[in-house]
């Protein structure tokens, strides 16, 4: 890769950490927004929640414009949609003008991913994509830890209008660099025409809606985003510190594990990702196994937990956020570059769906509990009913893997091929392959 190369993909890491930053704000809020807004748990939840509806349900459209005008335009403004939301929530005095700034803040943020993938995708070589892929992500995790720990103190500290106009200030730096640096493919690139007109821009993503590489791509992302999205974003925080009655400047410190977690495997995931692309879908559906296993063992421990369960629950789920930048894999490979802002719109769709199901079904189970049964807002019992919505959405999208891998692989037969055993077929070739070598 060339040094503007290198360049516009350092620039891109920031846009992403920018973003990330603003996006998980809330989470770490959610306790100081209780106190200042005086708002129940399902109207809190939509501070989240109405965030990540119009960040999910702005990925296909804005994926049609991002192949039509390319990512520094749709970064640009993006960052700027951020800047102003930010400033809403922070000058907020009550919950719905903090909800119509967090509205804005996911609409901005729903740009900066997709462009950053495309950027990724006309810089770097095909098979080193993946694991430039995983370090994108990382820049996101550490985005997380910004607003974990940095800005959480600032929130303690200074309260909420300086926490959150802070954090505006982030974004326009952010906004700046890109203006400047951000260019949005080689001058020798060949990816093909833009769509000239938006009969086209809707035939391509038509194109990219049918292919089974995409929506595999999906389903991957709906199982292995949702579960740290929705604990990160939202209900991490209160059920540490209500819950598990975690003091809350150590409940801040743990919601940082999922994201070291993340930022360690990731860079595994994308190295396994590159080498082994017929066997991506297994890396998926092994992360989500070990979700559902340890999220069973949480919700089954007799009284609280054990610090070292939560602690393996926290990695768990923080694999869970590279494991779906898999899903962006499946779609870069299943269609043309020209293309590619459509087909990863429809895989980011995936995992914020689920998570905005999962945060607000949270959010209304704990209030049920509260007023129809008795219990206290955030007790742990009350968190134990709530979170079941985890098992009910990796369920479904397990299903989801399942069948749009049968088509996928079919189509590769049908068009390429090749065949794909099942993994313990391969493993035992291998094996075989292995002894008649020693023999």
């Amino acid at each position: 890769m060339s040094r503007r190369g290198a360049l516009v993909y350092a620039t891109g890491l920031v846009a992403y950490l920018v973003a990330i930053t603003q996006r998980t704000t809330i989470g770490v809020a959610g306790v100081s927004a209780t106190e200042r807004f005086h708002a129940n748990a399902a109207v809190l939840s939509m501070l989240a929640v109405l965030q990540l509806v119009v960040y999910a349900g702005a990925q296909i459209p804005f994926g049609v414009l991002l192949d039509r005008f390319g990512p520094r335009r749709m970064m640009i403004g993006g960052l700027g949609l951020m800047a102003v939301g930010q400033i809403v929530v922070a000058l907020s005095p009550n919950i719905g003008d903090a909800i119509v700034g967090r509205v804005f803040v996911g609409a901005g943020d729903a740009t900066i991913f997709l462009s950053v993938i495309r950027l990724v995708s006309s810089w770097f070589p095909g098979p080193t994509v993946p694991v430039a892929v995983q370090w994108v992500s990382n820049a996101g995790q550490l985005g997380q830890v910004l607003s974990a720990v940095p800005f959480a103190a600032l929130l303690h500290e200074q309260g909420w209008t300086p926490a959150f106009l802070s954090a505006a200030g982030f974004v326009v730096l952010g906004l700046v660099l890109v203006s400047i640096l951000v260019v949005d493919r080689p001058a020798d690139a060949q990816e093909g025409p833009r769509p000239e007109s938006w009969t086209q821009s809707l035939r391509q993503l038509g194109e990219s809606l049918r292919r089974p590489g995409t929506q595999l791509g999906f389903w991957s992302h709906f199982v292995t985003m949702s579960p740290m999205t929705m604990f990160t974003l939202m209900w991490g925080l209160p059920y540490l510190v209500f819950g598990l009655g975690y003091p809350r400047s150590e409940a801040s410190v743990l919601l940082v594990v999922p994201v070291i977690a993340g930022m360690v495997v990731g860079p595994f995931l994308g190295v396994l990702t590159g080498r082994h692309p017929l066997r991506r879908s297994n890396i998926v559906l092994m992360v989500v196994g070990a979700m559902a296993v340890i999220w069973a063992v949480m919700l089954l421990w007799p009284g609280r937990p054990p610090l070292a369960v939560v602690l393996v629950m926290l990695v768990l789920i923080g694999v869970g956020g590279p494991g779906s930048a898999v899903g962006f894999d499946f779609a870069r490979t299943s269609n043309p570059l020209h293309a590619l802002g459509s087909a990863n719109g429809v895989v980011n769709v995936g995992g914020f769906s689920a998570s905005f199901v999962m945060i607000y079904v949270i959010g209304s189970l704990l209030d049920l509990a509260n007023s129809h049964f008795g219990q206290p807002l955030y007790s742990l019992s009350s968190f134990r009913v709530a979170f079941l919505i985890v098992f009910v959405v990796l369920g479904v999208g397990t299903v989801g893997v399942i069948r749009s891998r049968r088509r996928t692989r079919r189509r590769m037969l049908d068009e390429e091929g090749i065949r794909v055993a099942p993994i313990w077929v391969a493993f035992n070739d291998a094996w075989a392959r292995r002894k008649a070598a020693r023999g």
